[in-house]
């Protein structure tokens, strides 16, 4: 069926329903004689009478009351669809699967998430923990949380916080015992706690740029876990030199508890983004996700 045709159909339903051109025509947002002419052109298109006019009135024929009796259903349906989209809109529901990694998950999902499936009972959301960069369009997610760099150019990315910085650091206890390193080679002289990726069992490099250039060094020392926290407690037990995030550690630093060295190749690089595929419309379930760990 053509446009024009709906459109002819839509128009007719109206005159019959307001008995009057003139009304119809206020409702269509068209003149009587633009609306009379294509009840003309219709009928003529389907070699049936559908309207009879006199001066005073016009009111459906018998083929048009016929007409009517199937286009009304119709017209009822296509309005009760629009009417459910909208309320999907205002009360967002349905399923939102997200991949991320475990620091993202818990920096960005363990504040938010639980007070975001209070306020929406009807939202349920499924996250994957994944070190690896899935490929969100063919493992069917609708969005993935990573940091910023991490994000392919053909995603809609949102950013989720600020940028982040890692840093090298010791206590004052392990620097007594070894010298602070000068730059990023020196590391293999030093006693360095490593983390493993939990997905793919690679051994996670510290990486560093000055310059414009950029070194990855993959450290050893006396312990490599696929737990941050462990990691962790070893560096600041002073077992060794740790890779950490420098806002986990800032007041340590601050207060003396920790030392922070190579500072100098230790640049910010953007923080956590959520992005999903490039689509005109987000589902609103996903909408209401995002806005939720947007805000402060």
């Amino acid at each position: 069926m053509e446009r024009r045709e709906l459109n002819d159909l839509l128009a007719f339903e109206a005159v019959a329903r307001e008995r009057s051109f003139t009304r119809a025509a206020a409702l269509l947002g068209m003149s009587p004689s633009a609306l009379s002419h294509a009840m003309r052109g219709l009928e003529d298109r389907l070699g049936v009478r559908l309207l009879a006019r006199t001066t005073r009135s016009v009111a459906p024929t018998e083929a048009g009351e016929r007409l009517l009796q199937s286009l009304r259903p119709a017209f009822s349906g296509i309005e009760e669809g629009l009417e459910a989209l909208r309320e999907w809109r205002d009360n967002p529901s349905g399923t939102v699967r997200i991949t991320t990694f475990a620091y993202a998950a818990r920096m960005v999902l363990l504040p938010k998430l639980p007070i975001f499936l209070l306020a929406h009972p009807e939202i349920r959301v499924e996250v994957s923990i994944d070190d690896g960069l899935t490929d969100i369009v063919a493992a069917g997610f609708d969005a993935g949380i990573r940091l910023g760099e991490a994000v392919a150019k053909d995603m809609i990315a949102v950013r989720l916080g600020p940028d982040l910085r890692t840093v090298v650091v010791g206590t004052p206890e392990y620097f007594k015992r070894y010298p602070p390193p000068l730059t990023p080679n020196d590391l293999d002289r030093h006693a360095c706690i490593g983390y493993r990726l939990a997905t793919s069992g690679g051994l996670l490099p510290w990486e560093f740029e000055r310059g414009g250039k950029e070194i990855k060094i993959y450290t050893s020392g006396p312990l490599v876990a696929n737990d941050s926290d462990l990691p962790a407690a070893a560096v600041r037990a002073g077992a060794g030199l740790g890779y950490m995030m420098e806002h986990e550690v800032a007041d340590e630093i601050a207060s003396g508890k920790l030392i922070q060295v190579l500072a100098d190749w230790c640049p910010a690089f953007p923080g956590f983004h959520l992005y999903h595929p490039s689509r005109r419309q987000s589902p609103p379930a996903l909408r209401a996700l995002i806005a939720a760990l947007k805000s402060n």
